[in-house]
């Protein structure tokens, strides 16, 4: 269990719905999922973004078993803290996602293997998912993967399909997994692989060819 458990989840979210935008923490089921294409060999490097509590942080801890090289980006500072605190091996800057690349620069890196994302994606705006995926795929290997989660019951709505659509324009794959029903509430996770360069992705906008980039949904 970390430092800020789910009662200090939820004065977070009181205190800051706009980054925290839960009430509560994503479950074990679910970061089981969200961390599989971390390898279970090598030394990657993985980044994580808006790691809040910790809960994928433990599952990427557990599956690195050791190994590799963990990073986490948390805009929150308590959240920052107490991750910091109870996971010494993992590298935990206090920046907003943004500055993935400034942070992957820092601790001596060009880019990463794995990025993990517990953003809040429907919480914002386009222009904000559109400057934080530009900056995920600036910050992946072009054989890297970046894995992030939605909400079963909102996969529908305008913001939800906004982000499918615009992972569809910066990655040449994007799949899907079955819904983790375990989890409270009910989600899923988007696995993006083979980043799209920025000016491949602007151009694909302009010459309307985003339909080529299809989306994998397994229910």
């Amino acid at each position: 269990m970390t430092t800020v458990h789910r009662s200090g989840f939820l004065s977070e979210f009181l205190r800051a719905p706009g980054t925290v935008a839960a009430i509560t923490p994503s479950g074990p089921s679910l970061a089981d999922a969200v961390t599989i294409p971390i390898p279970r060999d090598g030394d990657p490097v993985v980044l994580e973004l808006g790691p809040g509590t910790g809960a994928f942080t433990l599952a990427v801890q557990q599956r690195l078993a050791g190994r590799g090289h963990h990073l986490a980006i948390e805009i929150n500072e308590r959240f920052a803290a107490a991750l910091a605190a109870d996971f010494p091996r993992v590298r935990v800057a206090t920046a907003d996602a943004c500055e993935l690349q400034n942070v992957l620069t820092a601790s001596g890196f060009e880019q990463a293997d794995v990025i993990v994302s517990g953003l809040p994606w429907a919480a914002f705006a386009p222009g904000r998912q559109d400057d934080l995926l530009a900056a995920i795929v600036g910050g992946l290997t072009p054989g890297g993967v970046f894995c992030t989660f939605a909400y079963t019951s909102t996969r529908w709505m305008p913001p939800a399909r906004r982000l499918r659509q615009r992972l569809a324009d910066h990655f040449d794959e994007v799949l899907a997994c079955r819904t983790v029903w375990a989890n409270v509430p009910p989600a899923f996770v988007y696995y993006c692989r083979r980043p799209r360069p920025r000016r491949l992705t602007d151009r694909g906008a302009t010459a309307g060819t985003g339909d080529r980039h299809a989306t994998v949904v397994t229910r």
